[in-house]
């Protein structure tokens, strides 16, 4: 997570949708840097008006704009699968070294989820015991260049960007069924998806 004061936007970081690469290229601009540990980098948009606002406010920091990405929910699912199959993670409870895509998204779904599909949620990371966003400008991973041509036009500045912290190649492939089972359970992050939509 990054904060700008002058410019007064604050980057968040939802995992898995390519912030990383973006912390890393805008960082030497940034006031503030949360980069570690893990907790403080992807720190929810709620938690952060909760902690970290009051204190910007204390300090003259204030009417910070947060922008954050959302990435289409299969796909995101699918990063996770991925990276959860890393080497790394063999003969761990994490690992999604030998199960499919399918039973993966079927463990997401349970309410008592297995410690392989333990992955938090997108509509949890950007709103609060309602549908409403909380982020002031949320952006379709799938639409990044329209993020970086915001980003560039705040920050008055060119951006390369890298690609980093990439999930090793790996297929996932859903059933319609699960699919199916998935967009019911998990309605409000395909709603949010579509609603950052821009034509």
């Amino acid at each position: 997570m990054l904060v700008f004061s002058r410019q007064k936007i604050v980057l968040m970081a939802p995992p898995k949708t390519g912030t990383t690469a973006l912390a890393n290229a805008l960082a030497p601009l940034a006031t503030t840097v949360y980069s570690d540990p893990p907790m403080l980098k992807h720190m929810p948009i709620q938690r952060f008006q909760r902690f970290v606002v009051p204190l910007m406010d204390i300090v003259g920091e204030e009417n910070l704009e947060t922008i954050a990405v959302i990435r289409h929910p299969v796909d995101w699912l699918g990063s996770w699968y991925k990276y959860r199959g890393r080497p790394f993670l063999n003969g761990r409870p994490q690992s999604t070294q030998n199960i499919d895509f399918d039973t993966f998204v079927t463990g997401y779904m349970k309410g008592n989820r297995p410690p392989y599909a333990n992955v938090g949620s997108q509509a949890k990371f950007l709103t609060k015991n309602s549908p409403e966003v909380l982020a002031d400008h949320l952006f379709q991973y799938e639409q990044m260049p329209l993020l970086i041509e915001f980003l560039e036009d705040r920050l008055e500045t060119k951006i390369d960007l890298a690609r980093e912290n990439v999930s090793p190649p790996r297929e996932f492939d859903i059933s319609p069924e699960v699919e199916a089972k998935l967009r019911k359970r998990f309605s409000l992050d395909f709603d949010i998806w579509e609603s950052a939509y821009r034509h």
